[in-house]
């Protein structure tokens, strides 16, 4: 069974960090310094765990256009269960009561994952763009 937490241990938040460098660095060849900004102290992040196995991740953080949910990776072994979207439903939830209801949430979305935010009823918003040599949509959701 997978459980979704909101990270409030250094700790927890290294094996986050472990999760994106797999996925994001190893996997998609990202360069570090575009993995690892300058938001991941400001943000709000989640840990997938399967059992004691940490299996996925994600981020959000507010801006000046809504709350940005970001850095949502899901080790391969992993991928097809389900692990993201219980990362978007406890996400969506912490939202939901910890913050003021924001007036958009939205995300920059690789082209594969969006039938995943088009099931939380996020449309796409302007063009295709790349972001890190990889196709992405912006993708919103109005409240």
């Amino acid at each position: 069974m997978i459980n979704v937490y909101h990270i409030k241990e250094k700790a927890d938040l290294q094996k986050a960090f472990k999760i994106r460098e797999e996925v994001y660095i190893e996997e998609q060849q990202i360069d570090r310094a575009d993995e690892f900004d300058e938001f991941d102290d400001s943000s709000e992040h989640f840990l997938a765990v399967d059992d004691a196995t940490p299996c996925g991740t994600a981020r959000y953080r507010k801006t000046k256009e809504g709350i940005k949910l970001e850095r949502f990776a899901v080790l391969p072994d992993y991928r097809g269960r389900g692990v993201a979207s219980v990362i978007m439903t406890s996400m969506m939830e912490h939202i939901t009561k910890n913050d003021e209801r924001p007036v958009k949430l939205y995300l920059n979305a690789q082209l594969s994952a969006l039938p995943l935010y088009e099931k939380f009823k996020f449309v796409p918003e302007g063009e295709r763009f790349l972001e890190c040599d990889i196709e992405h949509q912006k993708m919103v959701l109005q409240f």
